[in-house]
């Protein structure tokens, strides 16, 4: 389905007309992702404890740490969350689901993979899912990709918020959906009230965008923020596209305040507009330090710099 831009642009905005002025540190929910190379990875336990210890008491992680839990023991993995003292912000999808939302041939085992995800996480207690679409292909995406990617995303978006969840996408370099054409045209074919959008500092820097005019121009569509940080020379969108890095000997991201994205900006802007969702750290490796202290970095900046606490 097709919407025109004016329609697209007032969907992305209406909800800032009305809001207020200012908004307390409160109204933002601070949690953070756990799965970081370097420490966090082969051990979610680990990193859910080390979390906590640091003072995160909201953590995001990928359904593949949880194969033993799904789908039948959601209970079971809430009370061991309990025991450490987190709750989920959400899970993600991955392997074993179907990721390939570009081939229509595959769209019934990807609405009922991606359902049966909602209906799991809904017994966890989150209030959305964000996905990723799978891995990139050399040859990129094509407008025929965009077109079968929007329908299939719109059809989940659609049930989802039949269960309850709001659906949202995550624009991911190296993904099937990475870069401004592909955001609008997601965004521009997809209704507003079904599938919403996980804005990734880091990643949408190095597609080239600026994090902060993106959000000026989805506003209350993103529900969630993956909060990372990049070299200062990358402010405001990488000037090129970076290839897939080695990311334990050359990593593009890092803790915040490191110089590259403009966070006192953007948190000024959803400020302005009364925006509400998740604040959620992330760190894709730590190869110079634990990944706790490179999460624990991250949330001083938070603190000190952006007054945010939970």
């Amino acid at each position: 389905m097709q919407i025109t831009r004016r329609e697209f642009l007032i969907s992305t905005a209406t909800v800032a007309l009305a809001a207020p002025s200012a908004l307390s540190a409160s109204h933002y929910r601070i949690g953070i992702t756990t799965n970081t190379r370097g420490g966090w990875e082969n051990d979610v336990w680990l990193s859910f404890r080390e979390a906590r210890g640091v003072g995160y008491r909201n953590v995001e992680s990928f359904i593949h740490y949880f194969r033993e839990y799904y789908d039948d023991k959601a209970d079971e993995l809430r009370e061991k969350m309990d025991e450490i003292g987190v709750r989920f912000v959400t899970i993600s999808n991955g392997s074993p689901l179907e990721m390939r939302f570009e081939d229509p041939s595959k769209h019934l085992k990807v609405i009922e993979d991606h359902m049966r995800l909602v209906r799991f996480i809904k017994r966890l207690g989150c209030e959305h899912l964000k996905i990723n679409l799978g891995s990139r292909r050399p040859t990129g995406t094509t407008d025929e990709d965009l077109n079968h990617m929007a329908s299939v995303l719109g059809e989940i978006g659609r049930q989802s918020t039949d269960e309850g969840i709001k659906f949202a996408v995550h624009a991911h370099m190296w993904s099937q959906f990475e870069n401004r054409r592909e955001i609008e045209y997601v965004m521009k074919h997809t209704r507003a009230e079904h599938v919403y959008f996980v804005l990734d500092t880091g990643h949408i820097s190095m597609a080239g965008i600026d994090p902060v005019e993106l959000t000026r121009m989805l506003g209350h569509r993103i529900v969630e923020f993956h909060l990372k940080d990049v070299r200062p020379e990358h402010r405001g969108g990488a000037k090129s596209r970076l290839e897939r890095p080695d990311m334990m000997k050359d990593p593009p991201f890092f803790p915040l305040g490191f110089g590259g994205v403009d966070f006192p900006g953007l948190k000024a802007h959803l400020d302005k507009i009364g925006w509400r969702g998740w604040l959620t750290v992330e760190l894709d490796s730590s190869p110079w330090r634990p990944p706790k202290d490179s999460a624990r970095i991250s949330r001083e900046y938070l603190e000190k710099t952006l007054g945010l606490t939970e």
